[in-house]
């Protein structure tokens, strides 16, 4: 049987991966890696930790830097190269609204996920090193929703890809999402900092006491008659958090199809929505060479902005 073997990898590890099991952030990660396999090199210590050996059962930290070995692939668990032909790769290409030698900022079109994996052939990042096969280094900074359009940090060498990542841990890198919500948001609520919980089975996030400190601040944008656009700036990086901070202040996202609510989702359809309302619109953070301030703007794609002139010509009712 024919194999091919995986590069050798380094992954540093964020406040949000931070406290899974060593086991099940490898098979998470590396999808088209036999069970077996993972485990293998676990207990023969080829899988490193700050550089040292690890069990199975090390709960990772936040600041660890995972060193993954090369790792050999049977021909029949390998996932095919994206097709740069086929349409919505091929688009990708378009969404590109940053590049340099070190880096490129991708403006993530809604419904894309960042990385294949769990009945996906591919994601942005596989999209991207197919579009750019000269490329010998492509790997996520960090990590948006599937359903969340908007930036996304894709670094091209491992420099870059480290001095981006300790900047998101350190809270430096400032990000700006577009969010409609459900309701008149009040001028008052400037931020939410419940602790999440995250359910390791289904995923799904909850504000819960035993949760890990979350804080994310608000802005009024624009109000509209049973609507509100706000500005979300996560201090914190949890998975789902703005969508589950907003839920708990009673203002779930339009067309969250987890923490939403039905009938803001028809009420906003009669403006020609139909995907989740968050889009990450602005980033800002040192570049990983030069150190230049980096201050970068992603423009909503046009469902986004036809909505919202929906809701602004929509009568008001007394």
């Amino acid at each position: 049987m024919n194999t091919e073997k995986t590069q050798v990898q380094f992954i540093d590890i964020s406040d949000d991966i931070a406290g899974q099991r060593i086991d099940n952030f490898l098979r998470n990660r590396l999808k088209n890696v036999p069970k077996s396999m993972i485990y293998r090199v676990l207990r023969k210590g080829e899988v490193r930790v700050n550089k040292k050996r690890i069990k199975p059962e090390y709960k990772l930290q936040p600041g660890d830097v995972i060193r993954v070995p090369p790792i050999k692939i049977p021909e029949t668990t390998q996932a095919e190269a994206p097709n740069t032909k086929l349409s919505r790769v091929a688009e990708l290409e378009k969404c590109v609204i940053y590049e340099d030698d070190h880096m490129l900022v991708l403006n993530k079109p809604s419904g894309t996920a960042v990385h294949g994996g769990s009945g996906l052939h591919f994601g942005a990042i596989e999209a991207m090193r197919a579009l750019r096969p000269d490329a010998r280094f492509l790997e996520l900074v960090h990590r948006i929703d599937r359903d969340t359009s908007g930036i996304l940090l894709i670094a091209k060498k491992r420099s870059a890809l480290r001095h981006l990542q300790a900047q998101f841990r350190e809270k430096t890198v400032q990000k700006y999402y577009f969010a409609l919500v459900m309701g008149n948001w009040k001028p008052s609520m400037k931020k939410v900092t419940a602790p999440l919980l995250k359910n390791e089975v289904n995923s799904i996030v909850r504000v819960n006491p035993n949760g890990k400190p979350s804080e994310t601040r608000f802005k009024i944008m624009e109000q509209f008659q049973q609507a509100t656009l706000v500005q979300a700036s996560p201090i914190t990086g949890r998975t789902h958090q703005i969508r589950v901070h907003a839920q708990y202040v009673g203002h779930p996202l339009a067309w969250d199809d987890r923490y939403g609510d039905p009938r803001f989702d028809a009420y906003t359809k009669k403006f020609g929505l139909n995907r989740l309302f968050l889009h990450a619109a602005n980033i800002k953070f040192t570049h990983p060479s030069t150190e230049e301030l980096m201050d970068i703007s992603a423009p909503m794609e046009n469902k986004l902005e036809r909505a919202l002139e929906g809701l602004r010509k929509a009568p008001r009712v007394n």
